[in-house]
């Protein structure tokens, strides 16, 4: 008598669980996206759900990569179970979890490779595992202040893992046939980070984290110490200018982007890209005063933004 293995019914979730599961991720969004929201708004029901579950799954584990209550140690342990928790799921499992439901649901609407999804995981646990690294010997000791990336091209690395994988997730929910627009995504996303670490380099420094790159702050002659406070701000800006230049760059490709990509989503792209290529302008024409003010652009400026963004979906 054979005894056939039987594999277990993949569990599917009914449409009011979804109903319900995509409601959490978009407050979440609405919440916590301050940039991002924007672009989704003019995206079509569908597309908009997605990156709401995508967004909501990072925002989870930027939550438990930064849990101050937590260990180092403790944190990543909680990464890998939430990360079991969303390969269960992916697997057939039945959750309760809303962001898994949304999540694996979209996954398989828009077919989003799993080791992209994975790949922003492993990007939150990069900041989690810099926090036990030993103190480089070669920079200045410096209490509770660790340099992330000794060259710009170690901080490529880390930017692809929060960011440039996140455009890579994004177009496959915008929809698009030809290849070319990966790389362009990829240096989409760089933009977006470069602008962040500009933007975020005093509040990153209060935290611990030194996001300029290690050689570059040795040659422009700037300690960890001089990022935490605004004692000698211009001659920081050098440095901030450099990584502006290299944003702006890349930002070209978010440009090139839009005409690889399914036209109803082209919209949501504008409107993303032009968010953060103002943000940055913004930081430019504040002469790079990223210490004494958190720079970000008014609701009317993101506002204008948008309107413009929905009529180029209309017409």
């Amino acid at each position: 008598m054979s005894t056939a293995v039987q594999t277990p019914p993949q569990f599917v979730p009914t449409e009011s669980q979804l109903h319900v599961a995509y409601s959490v991720c978009r407050g979440i969004t609405r919440s916590q996206a301050k940039n991002f929201y924007y672009g989704f708004l003019v995206l079509p029901k569908r597309k908009r759900q997605a990156l709401s579950a995508v967004y909501a799954f990072m925002r989870r584990c930027d939550d438990i990569a930064d849990d101050p209550s937590l260990s180092a140690r403790e944190r990543q342990q909680k990464l890998d179970i939430w990360l079991d928790a969303f390969h269960a799921a992916q697997a057939g499992s039945p959750t309760d979890d809303p962001v898994l439901l949304a999540l694996t649901d979209a996954q398989r609407r828009f077919h989003i490779p799993l080791g992209l999804l994975d790949a922003l995981a492993f990007g939150t646990a990069m900041d989690v595992e810099q926090t036990d690294v030993e103190q480089n010997p070669d920079q200045p000791a410096t209490p509770g202040l660790q340099v992330q990336y000794r060259s710009f091209q170690d901080l490529e690395l880390y930017c692809y893992h929060v960011a440039s994988v996140v455009g890579l997730v994004c177009i496959r929910i915008f929809g698009y046939t030809d290849p070319a627009a990966e790389p362009l995504a990829e240096k989409c996303g760089l933009a977006f980070q470069l602008t962040n670490i500009i933007r975020d380099v005093k509040e990153d420094a209060a935290v611990g984290r030194i996001y300029l790159p290690q050689d570059e702050l040795e040659q422009s002659g700037i300690s960890a110490t001089d990022l935490t406070s605004a004692r000698d701000a211009s001659r920081v800006r050098p440095l901030l200018e450099l990584q502006a230049q290299r944003a702006f760059e890349n930002y070209r490709a978010g440009d090139e982007l839009l005409h690889f990509i399914a036209e109803d989503s082209q919209p949501a792209l504008w409107v993303l890209v032009n968010i953060y290529r103002s943000l940055l302008e913004k930081i430019v024409r504040l002469n790079y005063d990223v210490f004494t003010r958190k720079v970000s652009l008014t609701f009317r400026e993101k506002l204008t933004i948008l309107s413009k963004g929905f009529l180029k979906r209309i017409l």
